[in-house]
């Protein structure tokens, strides 16, 4: 046995105010996403994305007043790049996309230059949005299984909390801010959720530690050493993380521009729940040192080893 280090930042102390902050995160997210909902690419939604290269700088006003009145309504133009470079992103269309491509040229002009047509029909975009909702549903499954087989089954509701309240709060943010979400942006989210168990892990590593091997039965003094212990390598991760995430979003370019970003929110969001959310909801859930030790059967196995 050996004796519990004394906590530098009492972490579980503001549990009370880091609760009702995720509580409100959770809540405006929930309350957007049924307002606004995501603004979904054509990835899902189904459609048709063109590329389309300038030899000078084009005012998006006047491609937008060129396609409404060609009967392309719902037509997203925004800059790509540069202000010489456009996205243009059209609803499904009942012609091919070449006769697509050669009615665009023909309305924006012969100096045009078409450099990308993706063509998402929307089935396939239908069939994208359930595959994408059920391999996030299997990944928290799997997690859950896991952890509840590595740790204890209070460890596992804690990092499945976690991960919801990162991926709700996550997907809220692109909800209030309307940015396109696309498979690019999914991968990112299923990306936060590898990330964020991964910070969650290492905490409960500590936490199990030092339940097992200190004299202190205080769950919340055991709980707050382990977060100080381990909060120095939670922040050198997350930093050298987010380096190389900012040098995306920024130099990037716009094709993983919201990829980038939502890898950025689920860092800082999956670091945060790491030590306040998951360690919060094992302490409320009751986690005691009688639960980790190991049962009378696994106690002699471990001791008739070699």
């Amino acid at each position: 046995m050996k004796a519990l280090n004394i906590p530098k930042i009492d972490f579980i102390g503001k549990q009370t105010y880091a609760i009702i902050f995720s509580l409100l995160l959770v809540f405006v997210s929930i309350f957007s996403l049924s307002i606004n909902g995501l603004k979904l690419g054509i990835d899902f939604t189904g459609g048709t994305l063109l590329e389309v290269g300038y030899q000078q700088d084009v005012d998006l006003a006047d491609v937008r007043a060129t396609l409404s009145e060609a009967k392309f309504k719902g037509a997203s133009v925004r800059y790509f790049g540069s202000t010489k470079e456009i996205l243009i992103r059209l609803e499904p269309q009942a012609i091919s996309s070449a006769k697509l491509s050669s009615k665009i040229i023909h309305l924006l002009g012969n100096d045009v230059d078409i450099r990308r047509v993706e063509f998402v029909g929307p089935k396939v975009g239908e069939e994208l949005t359930n595959d994408g909702g059920l391999a996030m549903l299997y990944a928290l499954i799997g997690i859950l299984i896991y952890v509840a087989f590595r740790f204890e089954y209070r460890f596992a509701l804690g990092s499945i909390s976690a991960l919801i309240h990162d991926v709700i709060v996550t997907l809220g943010i692109f909800s209030f801010l309307q940015i396109e979400f696309n498979l690019t942006v999914l991968a990112a989210i299923l990306a936060v959720i590898g990330y964020s168990l991964n910070d969650t892990i290492v905490v409960f590593d500590r936490i199990r530690e030092n339940f097992l091997s200190t004299r202190h039965t205080d769950p919340i003094k055991i709980i707050n050493a382990a977060l100080n212990q381990t909060l120095s390598r939670t922040l050198m991760t997350s930093v050298t993380t987010l380096l190389v995430l900012l040098a995306l979003f920024f130099l990037g370019g716009e094709i993983i521009h919201n990829f980038a970003l939502a890898l950025l929110i689920g860092v800082v969001i999956g670091t945060y729940s790491s030590i306040y959310v998951a360690s919060s909801m094992i302490l409320a859930l009751g986690i005691s040192k009688q639960d980790l030790l190991p049962s009378e059967k696994e106690s002699k196995e471990i001791d008739a080893r070699p």
